[in-house]
């Protein structure tokens, strides 16, 4: 290969499941023309992570596996040397693909006790499996970051939690049951996306720690990584000063941040890839086309993730760069390739789908990380009040058929009622029929993931809570992420509270039968919770 040829395997451009032919065909020229290296693939234009403040709708697909399949083979029939192909798949292909199995988010994972580390290594492993049923070898997963700022818009549910050495465990669990099955995996943030407040795909989040304090925390987890040869670590858009001469530079185009702190005072050789260069923080900085992703790979970044800029970035790179770091980062790069045995013409893939061992794992996940948070008998309190004919059932946001409720009904039966839509008067008509209850049995499934707007949950239902914890004696079902209770006033007055983590049916099945049998909960939160 020529030195422009071997620049080009640098780039990573983004590519779409769901796009038109038109985009498809110029894709696969780039790819042809320029000997790109490797693909990161998202659903559609539509999707969050591309779409950040246009709102364009999603258009759901359920061939999009099938589509995602096919799309892998042509480009790879097009490209001068082996795609390296990618993907965020924190929780699954589920992350980007309709229709594939879906696994928990860290925060559940982080909830486990640590005696039960083998099913984030299933998860992991069966993950790859996922991943490999459709050609894919690289997954830009897990995270990293230590969850140490609950206000946190963008990290939250995506870590393992606030303990440094449960989350580096974890991660290290689910990157080697990756590896197992020959898929590559990516520690990210560095230095440490937990501590923000800012989301990076819109602005740029500014950390005030010091190194001293950034080595006893943020750190710990990568540090935990490159001891155990992780293949690659993901830089995140974020500034440093203490790092950076004081000044706001992104991590990304940071040589302080990458060159000297991670490759020479941490002694990491691996490969570094940067995040996503199309994102706010990084992608307005200069005007020139191509500069942005000379100054990612000038920092110390060998694969540019989502480069938009390609022709011009490799260019610029082949104007400024010296023959021997581009022979380095080649090296990493190729390295990769081969330990998935991509470069191999022979690799079949011969995995598929298997939805049957991600219920089975998922239940068990559902068993072991439930967690009590607060018990005055639940069991006792909630068989007493059914028998009396004073107990009533609450869903929100979901109808009263929903799995929870549908395998409580024979050994706990009561009135149920469900709002969906958090109106003032809907909920004004609730609680005069709840008039004659004492007892209410809550579930709350919670709408979004990640904090904006409150989680999604309705102003009015958050005052229906906070009144009614008051009022009657509650046991409150949290189906969602553990940050959600911090925005529900008076909850610590709720007589009982269980968090649950996820809406999947394994889930809603396993909490009811916890509160039938009244089953030890063996998990633990993995989040500090104001007010809990």
């Amino acid at each position: 290969m020529t030195l422009e040829q071997k620049i080009g395997q640098f780039f990573f451009p983004a590519v779409f499941i769901n796009d038109t032919e038109e985009n498809i065909q110029a894709m696969e020229q780039l790819i042809t023309k320029y000997n790109i290296g490797g693909l990161t693939f998202f659903h559609s234009r539509a999707s969050a992570a591309t779409n950040y403040e246009t709102k364009k709708k999603i258009v759901f697909n359920d061939d999009s596996y099938q589509r995602l399949k096919d799309l892998i083979v042509r480009y790879q029939k097009c490209a001068p040397t082996p795609l390296l192909m990618s993907i965020d798949a924190e929780w699954g292909l589920a992350m980007r693909v309709e229709k594939t199995p879906q696994y928990p988010y860290a925060i559940t994972l982080g909830a486990l006790p640590e005696s039960e580390s083998h099913l984030v290594y299933e998860v992991g492993k069966q993950i790859g499996l996922d991943l490999k049923s459709v050609g894919i070898h690289y997954n830009l997963a897990p995270l990293a970051d230590i969850n140490n700022n609950p206000n946190n818009p963008v990290i939250g549910y995506r870590s393992f939690g606030e303990n440094k050495e449960k989350v580096a465990h974890f991660a290290l669990e689910y990157l080697r049951g990756m590896n197992d099955v020959g898929v590559l995996g990516c520690l990210k943030h560095f230095p440490g996306h937990g501590n923000t407040n800012v989301d990076s795909h819109l602005g740029l989040p500014v950390l005030k720690e010091s190194l001293d304090e950034l080595l006893e925390n943020e750190l710990y987890p990568f540090i935990k990584g490159i001891e155990n040869q992780v293949d690659s670590i993901m830089i995140g858009h974020l500034a440093m000063p203490a790092l950076n001469d004081g000044k706001d530079t992104s991590a990304t185009l940071s040589k302080n941040i990458i060159e000297e702190l991670l490759r020479k005072r941490l002694g990491y050789d691996g490969l570094v890839i940067s995040d996503a260069l199309n994102m706010h923080s990084v992608s307005k900085l200069y005007d020139k086309k191509g500069q942005l992703e000379w100054e990612a790979f000038n920092a110390g970044n060998d694969v540019l993730c989502f480069a938009e800029n390609v022709p011009e970035g490799i260019q610029e790179i082949l104007k400024n760069a010296s023959p021997e770091r581009i022979e380095a980062s080649y090296n990493r790069l190729m390295q990769c390739k081969e330990k998935v045995g991509i470069l191999n013409s022979n690799s079949e893939i011969n995995t598929t789908l298997d939805f049957e061992t991600a219920a089975v794992l998922n239940r068990k996940i559902a068993q072991y990380s439930i967690t009590k948070i607060k018990d005055s008998n639940n069991t006792e309190i909630v068989l007493d009040a059914s028998k009396k004919g004073k107990l009533a059932k609450i869903s929100l946001y979901r109808p009263i058929d929903n799995v929870f409720f549908k395998t409580l009904s024979t050994s706990i039966p009561s009135s149920e009622f469900a709002i969906e839509i958090g109106t003032e008067e809907a909920l004004l008509a609730l609680e005069k029929k709840l008039s004659d209850y004492d007892t209410l049995l809550i579930a709350l499934f919670v709408p979004k993931a990640k904090p904006m707007n409150n989680f999604d949950i309705d102003k009015a239902v958050l005052e229906f809570l906070e009144k009614i914890f008051m009022s009657k004696k509650c046991i409150l079902y949290v189906f969602g992420n553990p940050y959600s209770m911090q925005v529900i006033q008076n909850i610590s007055s709720a007589i009982g509270l269980v968090q649950v983590y996820q809406d999947f049916k394994e889930f809603q099945e396993s909490a009811a039968i916890q509160l039938i049998e009244n089953l030890d909960c063996k998990g633990t939160l993995p989040v500090h919770i104001e007010g809990i």
